[in-house]
Parts: C-alpha cells; sequence; structure tokens
C-alpha cells in the first residue's frame, strides 16, 4: 500500500507585505512601512524575520511576496532568495482579500492542488519548533477541505487583537488540535475581553489563514464575485506578456475589502472553518506599546530604546524611546513614556494612549500635511 503523499509537499507561503502601520508614526511612514523595520532588536527586519521562519516549510522556492510597486527594491534587498516569479506587485493598495486572493489565483493556476498560507510580514513571533507544529497541522486541516484560522491563547485581555470564539473539537486526521470556529469577534473593550479570557473559549486572531486556492477562492466568489471574476482575469494573464495592460486595467476597480469579511466570517458562520491553538508567542506588534512589552520582557519598569547611536539618559522612567536623529534625550520621573524622534517629526505620548497614534496621522491627512507621512 502506497503512503499518501504529504500535504506539506503542496505548500506554498504566501507574504502579504502592505500597509504602512499608521499606530507606529512616525517610524513607520508610507515609504519605509513598519515591516521594513527591526522593531525587536533581532539585527533584522521584521519581514526578514517573517521570512527565515517560513523557508523551512517549504523552501525559499514556495514563498510568494505581494507588496505595493514603491517598495519592491526594498523587499527585494531583503529577501536576495526570492524567485522574480513570486513577486507580486500591487499598483496600490486594495486591501486583504484582493492580495491574498490573487496569490491564490495564480498559484492555482500554476499549480492545480496547492495549499496556501498567508502570513502577514510585520508580526513577532517566537518558538520556531511550535510554530512549524501549528502550521503542520493547520496544512493537513485544509487538505482536508477546511479553511484554517491560527489562534493564539490569550496570556491576557488585550484589546488591540480581534478573537475567535471555539466551539467542538475535530476529528481530522494530522490536526489533532483542530477545533471548530463559532464567531470571530472585533477588538473588545477592556471588560469584554476579561470575560472572553475568563471563558477559556476564546483564542487571539492571528490573521494567519492555510487554505487550497480553490477553496479560497471558491469562498470569495461566493461573496464577492465581481472580485473574483477580476481576480482570475489577472491570473489567466499574469505568466503572459499581458500582464501589466490587464493590471492596469482590473487591479484599480478591485473593490476594497477585508478577507476576514468575504471568507473567514461567512465560513464561520457555516460551520466550515477550524482553528488550530497556537502554543508560540506571538505579537502583531500593533502599536508602540506592544514593542515595549516585547523589549520588556515582563519587567514593567524598564525603559526600551531602539536606534542605532540613540543617545538616551533616563531617571526613574519606563516605556520606549526610539530614536533616528543622534539628539540627547533625558526622561526624568516619567511612566510608560513613549517617544518616537525622527528628523522631520517627534511624537510624545503613553502607552496608554498608543493605539490613538493612528487619528495622529487621520488628522494629518487631513491637514495636507503628506510630507511626514
Amino acid at each position: 500500500m502506497t503512503q499518501a503523499p504529504d500535504p506539506l509537499e503542496r505548500f506554498y507561503s504566501v507574504i502579504p507585505a502592505g500597509g504602512i502601520g499608521s499606530r507606529l508614526w512616525p517610524l513607520s511612514r508610507a515609504d519605509a512601512p513598519k515591516f521594513l523595520h527591526d522593531l525587536t532588536g533581532s539585527g533584522q527586519t521584521l519581514l526578514r524575520d517573517t521570512w527565515d521562519r517560513l523557508a523551512p516549510l517549504a523552501g525559499d522556492q514556495r514563498i510568494m511576496v505581494v507588496t505595493g510597486r514603491a517598495h519592491r527594491a526594498a523587499v527585494e534587498a531583503q529577501l536576495p532568495e526570492l524567485a522574480d516569479l513570486n513577486v507580486v506587485l500591487e499598483s496600490e493598495p486594495r486591501e486583504s482579500t484582493a492580495a491574498i486572493g490573487l496569490a491564490a489565483a495564480i498559484l492555482q493556476k500554476r499549480e492545480p492542488g496547492v495549499i496556501i498560507g498567508s502570513f502577514a510580514a510585520d508580526h513577532v513571533i517566537k518558538g520556531a519548533i511550535l510554530f512549524r507544529q501549528t502550521i503542520v497541522e493547520a496544512v493537513a486541516a485544509a487538505d482536508a477541505g477546511y479553511i484554517v484560522a491560527i489562534g493564539i491563547r490569550p496570556t491576557e485581555p488585550a484589546i488591540g487583537f480581534g478573537y475567535i470564539k471555539t466551539a467542538a473539537q475535530l476529528d481530522i486526521p494530522g490536526a489533532p488540535n483542530a477545533q471548530s470556529v463559532d464567531s470571530f469577534v472585533e477588538k473588545p473593550d477592556l471588560a469584554t475581553a476579561e470575560a472572553y479570557v475568563a471563558s477559556g473559549h476564546y483564542l487571539w486572531n492571528a490573521g494567519m489563514f492555510i487554505a487550497r486556492a480553490d477553496r479560497l477562492l471558491d469562498e470569495i466568489g461566493a461573496a464577492e464575485p465581481e472580485l473574483l471574476a477580476g481576480l482570475l482575469e489577472l491570473a489567466d494573464a499574469w505568466d503572459t506578456p499581458r500582464r501589466g495592460a490587464v493590471v492596469d486595467r482590473v487591479w484599480p476597480k478591485l473593490k476594497k475589502i477585508a478577507i476576514d469579511y468575504t471568507v473567514a466570517e461567512p465560513v464561520a458562520a457555516r460551520g466550515q472553518l477550524a482553528v488550530i491553538p497556537g502554543q508560540f508567542d506571538w505579537d502583531d506588534v500593533g502599536d508602540f506599546a506592544s514593542i515595549a512589552k516585547i523589549h520588556a520582557n515582563g519587567r514593567k519598569r524598564d525603559l526600551a530604546i531602539l536606534g542605532e547611536g540613540a543617545r538616551v539618559l533616563a531617571d526613574s522612567s519606563s516605556g520606549i524611546v526610539v530614536s533616528h536623529t543622534g539628539r540627547m534625550i533625558a526622561l526624568i520621573g516619567v511612566e510608560d513614556i513613549v517617544v518616537i524622534d525622527t528628523p522631520d517629526a517627534l511624537l510624545v505620548t503613553t502607552s496608554a494612549n498608543a493605539q490613538k497614534v493612528k487619528a495622529v496621522v487621520d488628522a494629518l491627512k487631513l491637514s495636507g500635511s503628506s510630507d511626514v507621512l
């Protein structure tokens, strides 16, 4: 009796590298988004960390990166192993359904039956062995026909993450920890988050999805048939000389909508979405408070200092300082402070207010101050 092929042999990683990370302004900008920064002190960017995490799963030649045209040079400089065939450039941002859906359509046309996994370029993950074990289970569940999400067991009632409400245990060969999903929940307030964590039935939504490409495309088509038609037209032309003309005509017309709404939520409502609880440490580095937490290693009174040549003098202070100016920064008796010093913009706030930085970016857009965005 011949053994069934390992579904991991049909696996392809997709890295959507888009978005400016507006809650990390003024460090993260349109021309230098957060995935092109070292925010962990690892000595390399979040994008490079993501690549190094995924390459052992299926190999360098089975990773596709979807990014903006303006970031191509920076992305390729960070990832010299990235095959030119696997660079997908967006002429303008069209949200995650278009980005992940286009990758799925291209790969399905090249390799029918391919299983894809979408992994954001700007997450921080610790525990490579545990991460691999989780993805191996997710691929097995995807091979069985499920759309699969990765959930993280909450360590605190965080309000900066979405949540996944779990339901029954699933019986899927090769995925012993798979559970069905009852629903996706948007970022809650503190009291609600505390109730979620206390119940034991909720996981943080890590924003990773694994599925057979054909299944994913079917779900996009069920929710947004015009969007799917555009993606298939793009994929049909992608590996031909017609690509440029078709992209210029079709891509700007694609609907902007997150994959949570087109795929995850409706599939969960039908009981066809599985979640694998990941045991690894995870953070989406959504704001400066999360960066400070990563660097503090549980010591709340620490001051994290980032930036080559940063000059900081601190007394009885905690929080985070990121300096890219070489200017001397002195802190005296301030707790949970956030100071981000760049040549043309200075941000001073607190960890508790870090989520509000996005409102500053919105105000700058309205005021026409695009020179600092």
